[in-house]
């Protein structure tokens, strides 16, 4: 009998009722007045008196799951039925609304597929950092005052450990573990305390790009970030390099796009210039990479670093950074079609 009672608990568990006339059908097997549960009741006077307190547990427990069965099956099959009569059709495709990805993942993952065309590869690290990754090994010595040029968040108690200001600090660190050549990009989330507004905030994303090897020259960095450009803007974008200041390059410059919404005759997304930064970089100082414990009397490098942020704003003509973190529906529906 405790055989028979485990095979209809696991033919009622199977079952599947999904009209009224099955649920009106399966009651009346299990439960009706000749159904098999009251059968299976009458059988239990057979049963041996040592036996009949676990016989009797099973039945009620199958009696219950015959019930909740059915319980559940009507509930089921009158929502139905409501839903129906009030003309909503429930065998039609839903039609939900897809999500897409966040117009900066678009960039990162074009700027990423740019630079891997040409043997860059990807490396990343912690975003709380260590003073010496951050800032000393990159030639920021104590008191030096290239450190006020970037506000940083230091961790509580703990006057060394910050938030990282730059991914510069991964390149130290893949310096570190690794010989000449090395040619990589380091995407990645830094933190600068500064005030949130249309064109900054106290979080953002950069893309920083180290290449050391013997004889890497200047030429160099400026064909590749050509390269990056005609990929990005349009085959039709020119550079310009004008000379500026980093304490881990000399030189230093920072580099301009041609304005690819006016074509170079100037609007207001280029001031009337014509021209538009989009990035810094320059040559890898010596210190660095004596730091870094890399010979600089035998190798030299480049490296380059730009914002995530400026570039998408302006590939897709957006004004004000702050949408990138509001998560405004109206905003990011716009890129649902973005591949």
């Amino acid at each position: 009998m405790k055989a028979k009672i485990e095979a209809y608990l696991q033919e009622i568990q199977t079952s599947t009722v999904d009209k009224m006339d099955d649920l009106e059908t399966f009651r009346v097997k299990y439960i009706g007045k000749k159904g098999l549960i009251p059968a299976l009741f009458a059988e239990f006077k057979t049963v041996a008196p040592e036996d009949r307190k676990e016989i009797g547990v099973l039945l009620n427990d199958l009696k219950q799951a015959v019930l909740a069965k059915v319980e559940e099956a009507k509930e089921m099959l009158e929502n139905l039925v409501q839903h129906l009569e009030s003309g909503n059709d429930l065998t039609l495709p839903v039609n939900r609304d897809l999500g897409s990805r966040h117009p900066l993942s678009l960039v990162r993952k074009q700027i990423i597929e740019i630079f891997s065309r040409i043997g860059f590869t990807v490396e990343e690290g912690p975003e709380i950092e260590d003073d010496w990754h951050n800032f000393t090994a990159l030639n920021f010595p104590e008191e030096h005052p290239a450190r006020d040029m970037q506000d940083t968040f230091f961790i509580e108690k703990s006057p060394d450990i910050a938030l990282r200001t730059h991914t510069s600090s991964v390149q130290v660190r893949v310096m570190e573990n690794n010989k000449p050549p090395v040619r990589s990009i380091f995407p990645g989330r830094v933190f600068r305390n500064e005030a949130i507004s249309a064109r900054a905030h106290c979080i953002f994303h950069q893309v920083e790009g180290l290449y050391i090897d013997e004889n890497v020259s200047f030429a160099d960095l400026k064909q590749t970030l050509m390269y990056f450009a005609k990929e990005m803007f349009g085959e039709h974008t020119g550079i310009r390099l004008r000379p500026s200041y980093f304490p881990f390059t000399e030189p230093s410059a920072e580099m301009d796009i041609s304005c690819h919404i006016c074509g170079g005759e100037g609007c207001n997304i280029c001031k009337y210039t014509g021209w538009v930064e989009i990035l810094g970089c320059g040559m890898v100082d010596p210190n660095v990479l004596d730091n870094a414990g890399i010979d600089s009397k035998k190798y030299t490098g480049f490296a380059f670093g730009m914002g995530i942020e400026r570039i998408t704003m302006l590939k897709y003509q957006i004004k004000d950074l702050r949408l990138f973190f509001e998560n405004d529906i109206r905003f990011l529906k716009q890129f649902e079609s973005a591949i």
